[in-house]
Protein backbone atom coordinates (compact mmCIF):
# COMPACT_ATOMS: atom_id res chain seq x y z
CA UNK A 1 0.00 0.00 0.00
CA UNK A 2 1.16 3.63 -0.85
CA UNK A 3 -0.05 6.75 -0.10
CA UNK A 4 0.65 9.99 -2.00
CA UNK A 5 0.35 13.62 -1.29
CA UNK A 6 0.56 16.45 -3.45
CA UNK A 7 2.18 20.14 -2.55
CA UNK A 8 2.71 22.68 -4.89
CA UNK A 9 0.23 24.04 -6.28
CA UNK A 10 -1.47 27.30 -6.70
CA UNK A 11 -1.64 30.45 -8.75
CA UNK A 12 0.81 31.94 -10.63
CA UNK A 13 0.48 34.04 -14.15
CA UNK A 14 1.95 32.82 -17.98
CA UNK A 15 5.89 32.66 -18.14
CA UNK A 16 6.22 31.38 -14.66
CA UNK A 17 7.29 28.49 -12.41
CA UNK A 18 6.33 25.84 -10.00
CA UNK A 19 7.47 23.24 -8.44
CA UNK A 20 5.33 20.27 -7.18
CA UNK A 21 6.04 17.74 -4.79
CA UNK A 22 4.28 14.35 -4.34
CA UNK A 23 5.56 12.55 -0.80
CA UNK A 24 5.06 8.93 -0.28
CA UNK A 25 4.61 6.84 2.36
CA UNK A 26 5.87 3.11 2.74
CA UNK A 27 9.61 1.51 2.30
CA UNK A 28 9.32 0.36 -0.85
CA UNK A 29 9.01 3.60 -2.74
CA UNK A 30 11.80 2.89 -5.05
CA UNK A 31 10.04 0.07 -6.44
CA UNK A 32 7.13 2.05 -8.20
CA UNK A 33 7.18 4.30 -11.27
CA UNK A 34 5.70 7.18 -10.48
CA UNK A 35 3.42 9.26 -12.83
CA UNK A 36 2.31 12.92 -12.76
CA UNK A 37 -1.45 13.67 -14.55
CA UNK A 38 -3.60 16.24 -14.64
CA UNK A 39 -7.50 17.01 -15.20
CA UNK A 40 -8.96 20.44 -15.94
CA UNK A 41 -12.83 21.07 -15.51
CA UNK A 42 -15.19 19.04 -17.49
CA UNK A 43 -12.03 17.23 -18.92
CA UNK A 44 -10.55 13.64 -18.90
CA UNK A 45 -7.53 13.11 -16.66
CA UNK A 46 -4.60 13.47 -18.84
CA UNK A 47 -0.70 11.76 -18.47
CA UNK A 48 2.03 14.73 -17.92
CA UNK A 49 4.97 12.46 -17.10
CA UNK A 50 6.01 9.44 -15.70
CA UNK A 51 9.68 8.02 -14.07
CA UNK A 52 10.67 4.72 -13.97
CA UNK A 53 11.87 2.98 -10.53
CA UNK A 54 15.31 4.44 -10.73
CA UNK A 55 15.01 7.86 -12.38
CA UNK A 56 16.56 6.74 -15.15
CA UNK A 57 13.42 6.76 -17.84
CA UNK A 58 11.37 9.12 -18.37
CA UNK A 59 8.62 9.91 -20.67
CA UNK A 60 6.43 13.20 -21.57
CA UNK A 61 3.17 14.13 -23.02
CA UNK A 62 4.11 16.40 -26.38
CA UNK A 63 2.36 19.14 -24.48
CA UNK A 64 4.83 19.83 -21.66
CA UNK A 65 7.77 18.32 -23.05
CA UNK A 66 10.64 20.82 -23.15
CA UNK A 67 8.95 23.10 -20.34
CA UNK A 68 8.63 20.24 -17.44
CA UNK A 69 10.97 18.16 -15.88
CA UNK A 70 9.74 14.69 -14.16
CA UNK A 71 12.50 13.76 -10.96
CA UNK A 72 12.74 11.52 -7.88
CA UNK A 73 14.55 11.06 -4.48
CA UNK A 74 14.00 8.10 -3.15
CA UNK A 75 15.58 8.72 -0.58
CA UNK A 76 13.30 11.21 0.67
CA UNK A 77 10.36 9.25 -1.02
CA UNK A 78 9.12 12.00 -2.96
CA UNK A 79 8.71 12.96 -6.96
CA UNK A 80 8.91 16.00 -8.39
CA UNK A 81 7.09 17.97 -11.27
CA UNK A 82 9.50 21.20 -12.16
CA UNK A 83 6.63 23.06 -14.45
CA UNK A 84 8.52 26.37 -16.08
CA UNK A 85 7.22 28.55 -18.88
CA UNK A 86 3.48 27.94 -17.59
CA UNK A 87 0.64 28.55 -19.79
CA UNK A 88 -3.14 29.40 -18.90
CA UNK A 89 -3.73 25.50 -20.88
CA UNK A 90 -1.61 23.99 -18.37
CA UNK A 91 -4.62 25.02 -15.49
CA UNK A 92 -5.75 21.81 -13.90
CA UNK A 93 -5.81 19.68 -11.07
CA UNK A 94 -2.55 17.45 -10.39
CA UNK A 95 -2.12 14.39 -9.56
CA UNK A 96 0.80 11.89 -8.82
CA UNK A 97 0.31 8.17 -9.18
CA UNK A 98 2.20 5.69 -8.43
CA UNK A 99 2.39 1.71 -10.60
CA UNK A 100 4.24 -1.50 -10.19
CA UNK A 101 4.98 -1.38 -14.25
CA UNK A 102 7.75 0.19 -15.78
CA UNK A 103 6.81 3.64 -16.48
CA UNK A 104 3.41 3.34 -18.42
CA UNK A 105 1.42 6.49 -19.89
CA UNK A 106 -2.31 4.87 -19.33
CA UNK A 107 -3.65 6.24 -15.96
CA UNK A 108 -5.75 2.94 -16.05
CA UNK A 109 -2.04 1.07 -15.46
CA UNK A 110 -1.50 2.87 -12.38
CA UNK A 111 -2.28 1.49 -9.00
CA UNK A 112 -1.95 4.53 -6.50
CA UNK A 113 -3.37 8.07 -6.66
CA UNK A 114 -3.05 11.02 -4.33
CA UNK A 115 -5.78 13.36 -3.69
CA UNK A 116 -4.28 16.12 -6.35
CA UNK A 117 -3.35 20.20 -6.22
CA UNK A 118 -4.30 22.97 -7.71
CA UNK A 119 -2.01 24.58 -10.84
CA UNK A 120 -4.17 28.09 -12.30
CA UNK A 121 -2.26 30.01 -14.36
CA UNK A 122 -3.58 33.30 -15.16
CA UNK A 123 -2.75 35.43 -18.71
Amino acid sequence: QVQLVESGGGLVQAGESLRLSCAASGRTFNSYSMGWFRQAPGKERDFVATISWNGGTTYYADSVKGRFTISRDNAKNTVYLQMNSLKPEDTADYYCAATTRFAPLAPSLYNYWGHGTQVTVSS
